[in-house]
């Protein structure tokens, strides 16, 4: 890899870090290829991205950002989990470390909050943005719903009364 390489690689990680509001620190003792791209993909599946980079490119990458602090976890062979949602990032990270014994966490930082890994692990078991989008809109829909079942029972218990009565005549 050539200076302008290098460069390119740590400008994009540079912008990577300014827009992410979490990033988790990983390391992959020995992970298989296959493993890696299972890892990759079910990141890509929840709004997240995963990357394995030179720890010193990462570091120069940190500068300028909320996540200076992350330098000292970046020893060894270590893979980046970042993404926007803070949450989605550290699930996915949580979840396949729980099933694969070559994969675990690190720490991470959410801002300018440093995670260990037990936060990492509580900040995987919060609901996601999404989630939380969705109960609001349960919450703000939900008395819309119930007036409009009020609102519609008088008629259709008039209309099973006029029913009654003119299957009662009918027969």
């Amino acid at each position: 890899m050539d200076r302008a390489e290098k460069s390119e690689l740590v400008a994009e990680l540079n912008r990577n870090f300014a827009e992410v509001g979490v990033v988790v620190v990983t390391r992959n003792l020995g992970m298989t290829v296959a493993q890696s791209s299972v890892l990759r993909s079910k990141m890509r599946e929840a709004g997240a991205s995963y990357k394995v980079s030179k720890n010193k490119l990462a570091k120069i990458a940190l500068d300028g950002t909320d996540y200076l602090s992350l330098g000292d976890m970046l020893t060894g062979p270590v893979g980046l989990a970042t993404s926007i949602d803070p949450v989605a990032a550290a699930k996915v990270a949580v979840e396949f470390a729980k099933t694969n014994d070559k994969f675990e966490i690190v720490g991470g930082a959410m801002g300018t909050t440093v995670l260990d890994v037990d936060g990492v692990k509580a900040l995987a078991t919060m609901p996601s943005l999404d989630e939380l989008r969705a109960k609001i809109l349960g919450l703000l829909v939900a008395p819309a719903t119930k007036l409009a079942t009020i609102t519609q029972a008088p008629a259709a218990q008039l209309a099973r009364v006029l029913s009654a009565y003119a299957e009662k005549e009918a027969a």
